[in-house]
């Protein structure tokens, strides 16, 4: 008998292994993201200290009227690019990204290149 594959369990363990190599400094903070199946959440993270230093979602007032989904790449861009400018206003420049488990496309890679178009370097 086969037991059923839980994919988020399988995603958390890949996320456990990307942390133990990459762990984010005061000076090149950790760009971590969430997805869910409605919303794409991304925070960057000062892990040393402890700190979430901007945050950013679909859920947010700026994109929440301006999007008609929030479940696609270009909601996914949009939230990348607007982390990207509150990143610029607080002074960071360069990230490390944290894909959180998930695969590098799709949402998670528009997000990035969201970000990237607005200035962060990886």
């Amino acid at each position: 008998m086969f037991k059923a594959l839980d994919k988020n369990a399988v995603r958390v363990k890949k996320h456990y292994r990307i942390r133990n190599k990459i762990s984010g400094t005061p000076e090149r903070p950790r760009l971590c993201v969430y997805r869910s199946n409605k919303h794409i959440y991304a925070q960057i993270i000062d892990d040393v200290n402890g700190n979430t230093l901007v945050a950013a979602s679909t859920l947010e007032a700026p994109l929440k009227g301006e999007l008609a989904t929030c479940c696609n790449k270009e909601a996914a861009k949009q939230v990348g690019k607007l982390i990207g400018e509150k990143a610029l206003a607080k002074g960071i420049k360069s990230v490390v990204f944290d894909r959180g488990g998930y695969l590098y496309h799709g949402r998670v890679a528009s997000l990035a290149e969201g970000a990237r178009e607005a200035g962060l370097e990886f």
